[in-house]
């Protein structure tokens, strides 16, 4: 963890009661399915979370993998569900994707898009020309999530790929929340052009850094807060960026996949939703290897966290993750622990 969000996460994690959690941070960097929305409607209470940001100073942006629509689309779906956004307060995993073609590829380079019009249109802005056939000579494949996507896109991709030309994907998560449930993300169409090509694109968006630092230098934000669903991609992301980081329940990942979360992944904050923003975050205490949160507390013997508290408490989750990660502080793959739940 980097000096400077060391310091973050000491002052946050001991607020006085009067203290919201966000009064420690000047910006949001909010990512969008499974924390703002599910699919086309709003996660309930988060719209309204938002729309307080501004009443407290803090200031807000928006940083999404989904590269199927322009960051002017998104912001005025955003909008239309009440959520306070302007066009550049939304960074894509398109416009990283069109940033990172344009420094590696002569200007006017053909790109084969395998995606949505919304990539293109960002490939077409940085001097690149979208094409959608391997006779048009591509030298490159940019691949961003398109629901349209069908198996011969995929094919045009793999025969691209397989010629030699430079892959790249706008990110690789491997589901995206949706509001009948949790549906394949573009990271499943990556992975069919590897398994059929044997080789592995460049990434662009999360869980990349440079993403999260554009998004901070749009606000002038010097403390942000990360805020996502997804350990491996926005959780992950905002961590190597250096930024504190909160995870919220209302997305892909789970209390017992955050609690099993590698070193990398773990977040600073474990919110229930965008909610959690404004009121004082519980600070949690180690009694010689005792982890204490609220009224819960936690320890680790053998390989297994004992809690002592509800299953359904969330400080009891924040104490068995604070005793779990302390005992395994070095975990290079996700480790589940067992847990023991006890009253008393």
């Amino acid at each position: 963890m980097s000096p400077t969000k060391q310091k973050q996460v000491t002052r946050a994690l001991t607020p006085s009661m009067a203290d919201s959690l966000i009064s420690s941070f000047d910006a949001v960097l909010s990512d969008l399915d499974g924390v703002v929305y599910a699919g086309p409607h709003a996660i309930p209470g988060a719209v309204e979370s938002l729309q307080r940001l501004e009443s407290v100073g803090v200031g807000l942006g928006y940083v999404t993998n989904n590269a199927s629509r322009t960051p002017a689309q998104v912001a005025a779906h955003l909008r239309e569900l009440g959520a306070p956004a302007e066009d550049h307060q939304v960074v894509s995993s398109s416009q990283a994707a069109g940033e990172l073609l344009a420094s590696m590829l002569p200007a006017g380079s053909h790109v084969l898009i395998t995606g949505s019009a919304a990539l293109a249109h960002e490939i077409e802005l940085v001097g690149l020309k979208p094409v959608r056939s391997a006779a048009e000579a591509p030298v490159a494949v940019v691949q961003g999530f398109n629901p349209e996507i069908g198996w011969k896109d995929l094919a045009e991709a793999a025969y691209v790929v397989a010629g030699g030309a430079t892959w790249f994907a706008t990110n690789t998560d491997m589901s995206i929340p949706q509001a009948r449930g949790i549906a394949p993300g573009n990271g499943t169409l990556v992975a069919a052009v590897a398994a059929a090509t044997g080789k592995a694109p460049l990434v662009a968006g999360k869980p990349e850094a440079p993403l999260f630092h554009a998004a901070a230098k749009r606000l002038n934000a010097e403390r942000p807060l990360v805020v996502g669903d997804r350990l491996d991609t926005d959780i992950l992301g905002g961590n190597r960026a250096g930024f504190a980081t909160a995870a919220v329940l209302t997305g892909v990942d789970t209390t017992s996949t955050i609690l099993a979360a590698r070193t990398d992944e773990r977040p600073d904050y474990l919110l229930a939703d965008l909610e959690g923003l404004y009121v004082p975050y519980p600070a949690i205490t180690d009694d010689g290897g005792t982890f204490r949160c609220g009224a819960a507390s936690a320890s680790v013997v053998d390989g297994t966290v004992t809690v002592i508290g509800h299953e359904d408490d969330l400080d009891a989750w924040r104490a068995a993750c604070a005793a779990w990660w302390a005992a395994v502080p070095d975990a290079a793959e996700a480790t589940a622990p067992q847990v023991e739940w006890r009253t008393h």
